[in-house]
């Protein structure tokens, strides 16, 4: 351990995120991204963007894209905050309405970058276990505590929380602001942002990443009550007085402005899911009922490990965590249905070899 490191910096596990592969091509279904190019509006806008204003720095507001973003979701502009990516909204949700005083809560198994954030910046938290279906039980989020994060529908799980138990939460919760994450709402899930205008402690944070293909511009934005807003606002500019690139500001308001093909290529990820999940549950595997552009699976015959790890050797890649509960599954995401044939054809072949069926 390097003996210039702060206490803090050597008390860190840091994120791991998805491997994003450089020595060969593989099929792949670990990172969540999209399998479709993003929209043609977004492509000419960001093309248009490229050109002599790059010497100048962009607008430190994103006032066009709030704006845009406002029409999209029925907010005024002052209800929404852009940053680089959701992850950096996230953390700064964090540091803008938890204290280390009062304890967070977030699901036991959801998105493991939570905790990094909780730790990263002094707080306390707990983690509430999903029950046996890995659904969110509502009853300790309904207990006092300094703030709540539920990424809606739940990574790695896929499922989705009713916007009957995100109202529950926040009604009990008055005090206290409740982060919903909505990576992968359009993908199946009732979003909570028709929730804002009458819960002032709800912020709602979504990303230009899944959906709408822009996982390499990182382009993140958080919506709630413009108290809120100003408080990540607040942080942001405290260390951060620059935001979005010009080339990402350009690109997602292009995005944004082409509705329909955010619908016919999540339409196209959904249906694709679905006739995976029926594949999948054919050759006897556990399948979560997902909203989202991924499935979460467990073979009762086959580890987990040993699928992962024969998949990769027929050049597919998935995701899988070594932690309690989860183990034994596998999150795939939802690719074209080309490469879903070749993943359902390889797990086949698994099976049969590894099961005990």
């Amino acid at each position: 351990m390097n003996k210039f490191w702060s206490a803090r910096a050597r008390a860190l596990t840091p994120y791991v995120p998805g491997e994003q592969p450089k020595d060969r091509k593989f099929i792949k279904l670990n990172t969540n991204e999209n399998p479709y190019p993003p929209s043609p509006l977004a492509l000419a806008a960001i093309r248009e963007a490229a050109c002599d204003t790059l010497r100048l720095y962009p607008d430190p507001e994103c006032t066009s894209l709030r704006e845009v973003l406002g029409a999209t979701y029925g907010l005024k502009p002052a209800q929404i905050f852009v940053g680089n990516g959701s992850d950096e909204v996230l953390a700064l949700c964090f540091q803008a309405f938890f204290d280390p005083e009062r304890t967070i809560l977030f699901p036991d198994i959801t998105y493991s970058f939570y905790p990094v954030f909780a730790d990263l910046y002094g707080l306390s938290y707990r983690e509430v276990p999903l029950d046996e279906n890995f659904a969110v039980p509502l009853e300790p989020f309904l207990e006092e505590n300094g703030g709540i994060v539920i990424a809606n529908p739940n990574a790695p799980t896929g499922r989705e929380l009713s916007l009957y138990g995100i109202r529950a939460v926040l009604e009990a919760n008055p005090d206290a602001v409740v982060v919903v994450d909505e990576a992968y709402v359009d993908f199946g899930a009732r979003s909570a942002v028709e929730l804002i205008d009458r819960y002032p402690n709800l912020v709602v944070v979504q990303t230009m990443s899944k959906s709408r293909s822009l996982a390499g511009l990182r382009v993140g934005f958080a919506m709630g009550h413009e108290d809120l807003i100003a408080a990540l606002n607040c942080v942001k500019n405290s260390f951060n007085s620059n935001t979005l690139d010009r080339l990402a500001l350009a690109g997602a308001e292009g995005a944004l402005r082409d509705r329909d093909y955010l619908r016919a290529t999540s339409m196209k990820i959904s249906n694709t899911r679905e006739y995976a999940a029926a594949h999948l549950k054919q050759m006897g595997f556990l399948v979560t009922d997902s909203a989202a552009n991924f499935l979460f699976v467990s073979h009762p015959d086959v580890p987990a490990k040993t699928l992962l790890d024969g998949l990769r050797q027929r050049g597919i890649l998935v995701r899988w965590w070594d932690k309690p509960r989860i183990r034994n599954y596998l999150r795939i995401t939802v690719g074209t249905d080309e490469e879903m044939k070749a993943l359902c054809d390889a797990m086949a072949k698994l099976v049969e070899e590894y099961g005990h069926g």
